[in-house]
């Protein structure tokens, strides 16, 4: 699970739960039509946009970005770097009997295993990073349009009190309402687009970032280990996917390992 997104998110909504009591009552901050105009016009305007195929789909997209935690670069690379020591001493036959952690190294293992040649894995396994990142773009897509659609609706909400406001100004007693109507609107598709919306789509962008990063050790390590690369020169070549300080950290823990 993805603590970051539940803290963001529960902090988020507490902030602005906690601003609103202590300026009185919760309730006064409810208002039935202004949800339905702005929850039910985003939905309405999302379904319009897309299939109903893909918004169904952006929810099991999403949830990754709540329940799903990446491996590290650095883990990854340990594994791939054993992998090569098993064919190495055993053969590719051997890595058969193998079992990653991850199904994308599942699926290299049996290719090579299977002996399929170098252009036949890089092939296949391009085009499993090309249909994710396809995927993934589409879920975010959903939620960055959800996001700019909620704040028009808010617009659209608010346009539909002010109407009413003036329409009884003769009125008194509905001009209260009508105006709770005009300005919770606008609240409720800010609230919306800036704490839910485009922060799911920010995340699942960088979380298809992270596993395209994986997925291309994967490969790299699955071509180089049917080429019969040593372990060295494949973890060497392998460290140039992180970033410095995970180059540093990696060359401390293989320091460790090696004195142990």
């Amino acid at each position: 699970m993805d603590l970051a997104t539940i803290i963001g998110l529960v902090s988020g909504s507490v902030l602005i739960l906690v601003s609103i009591l202590i300026g009185g009552s919760a309730l006064i901050f409810l208002n039935i039509p202004g949800l339905l105009i702005v929850v039910g016009g985003t939905i309405a305007a999302t379904f319009i946009k897309f299939t109903m195929a893909d918004v169904i789909g952006s929810i099991s997209v999403a949830m990754k970005a709540f329940l799903v935690k990446m491996e590290a670069p650095e883990n990854i690379i340990s594994e791939m770097v054993e992998f090569t020591r098993i064919a190495k001493k055993e053969g590719l036959i051997a890595l058969e009997k193998e079992t990653p952690s991850d199904p994308f190294s599942t699926k290299a293992l049996r290719y090579l295993s299977d002996g399929y040649d170098e252009g036949l894995i890089a092939d296949m396994l391009n085009k499993d990073i090309r249909l994710m990142s396809q995927r993934h773009t589409t879920g975010q897509n959903v939620f960055k349009g959800a996001g700019d659609t909620a704040p028009a609706f808010g617009m659209v909400g608010t346009l539909i009190g002010l109407v009413q406001m003036l329409a009884s100004m003769s009125d008194p007693a509905s001009i209260g309402p009508s105006m709770a109507v005009a300005l919770l609107t606008t609240l409720y598709g800010a609230v919306i687009a800036n704490l839910i919306a485009l922060p799911i789509a920010d995340k699942l962008a960088l979380r298809s970032e992270q596993e395209r990063l994986n997925k291309s050790i994967i490969m790299e390590a699955a071509i180089a280990i049917n080429r019969g690369v040593s372990p060295m020169v494949l973890e060497e070549s392998l460290k140039i996917f992180l970033s410095p300080k995970e180059r540093e950290k990696s060359v401390t823990n293989s320091d460790k390992a090696e004195a142990e």
